[in-house]
């Protein structure tokens, strides 16, 4: 087996190195679609009707974990002195839905303006949560017991591994705080879209970390032991790496076409403006993250422009729904 580098920082904003992680067997469930053959017509074939020709790539994921989804909403501040590790993500008894990442236009609110395009695009879209060590709570306040009311913004990543190794990876219980982290989504390289952490929640991707904005430095500190970071806002988006780039340089031959539109997709499905959709390299105060490289963002942002601007992604603590009872079972732990 062969083991790659994360570019995600890990888990509560520690400097530490990249986390690693590998390809693993095949777990109890897999998704892909097979490519019939002959495919002939293929413009005239609705969006379901073409996804059937699209030969996707098969993602291994853990059932079990989707069977938990988190509680809704958001903590009011972090706690002053936090076990170590910290304690996991709160769950509860009812299995994590599509409808927990994204809501469906018919209640979601869209703003488009007259040049923007009616797009026939619709990427395939996998649930494989991360197990709960591995994301936390947004908070409605810092460690001090100041309100924050940061606007969300979005953080662009590369995996530098396969797609099916971060799922593994992910949806693994980590017990050492070294190795807790998350993105919010991640994007094949044949365009799936895989869900990882609820955009209410704080997935682990950008430790030691601040966006420079207009207002001046953002970032905000949930844990007492590490730096502060753009986690409590940021929803983190990676782009899986293509095959050339499994390696510590700083280029390699890009992203597919499918990952550009899906990714155009997705943002816009957020309403987040230009202006506050950034990379991990920006963020990172580190000095040790360079990712995503080779992104060309002029063809991300005219693709964008061609779809809609909708709030089905709902980032952060607008809502706090009461949920059923909480389950301490932690996934994956040995």
């Amino acid at each position: 087996m062969v083991s790659f580098i994360l570019f995600a920082e890990p888990a509560k904003t520690k400097i530490v190195a990249d986390a690693k992680f590998t390809d693993t067997s095949p777990k109890s469930a897999q998704v892909k679609r097979p490519k019939p053959t002959n495919p002939t017509n293929l413009k005239q074939k609705s969006q379901e009707q073409k996804a059937q020709y699209i030969n996707y790539q098969t993602i291994n994921f853990s059932p079990e974990v989707n069977q938990f989804a988190p509680v809704k909403g958001c903590d009011l501040q972090p706690p002053a002195n936090p076990p170590e590790p910290s304690l996991p993500a709160a769950l509860t008894s009812t299995p994590i839905t599509l409808e927990r990442f994204r809501n469906s236009l018919t209640t979601a609110t869209t703003t488009s303006t007259s040049a923007q395009k009616s797009i026939d695009y619709t990427p395939r879209e996998i649930i494989a949560l991360a197990a709960s060590s591995n994301y936390g709570d947004r908070y409605l306040k810092n460690l001090s017991g100041k309100p924050v009311n940061n606007l969300p913004i979005i953080v662009l990543h590369e995996t530098v591994g396969s797609a099916n190794s971060v799922v593994s990876f992910f949806q693994e219980f980590h017990t050492d705080e070294d190795n807790q982290a998350s993105y919010h989504t991640l994007i094949s390289s044949d365009g799936t879209i895989i869900y990882f952490v609820p955009p209410d929640k704080r997935a682990f991707g950008a430790g030691n970390s601040v966006f420079i904005s207009s207002l001046g430095q953002e970032a905000v500190q949930t844990n007492p032991r590490y730096p502060s970071s753009v986690n409590n806002f940021a929803y983190h988006i990676s782009l899986e790496t293509p095959e050339d780039g499994m390696h510590n340089g700083y280029s390699h031959s890009g992203y597919t076409e499918a990952q550009y539109q899906s990714l155009a997709w997705l943002v816009a499905k957020t309403d987040v403006p230009l202006e506050r959709i950034t990379t991990h390299r920006i963020v990172d105060r580190s000095g040790s993250r360079i990712d995503p490289r080779s992104f060309d963002f002029n063809l991300f942002q005219k693709l964008l422009s061609n779809y809609p601007r909708t709030k089905e992604i709902a980032i952060g603590c607008a809502l706090s729904t009461p949920e059923s009872k909480k389950v301490s079972k932690k996934l994956g732990s040995k």
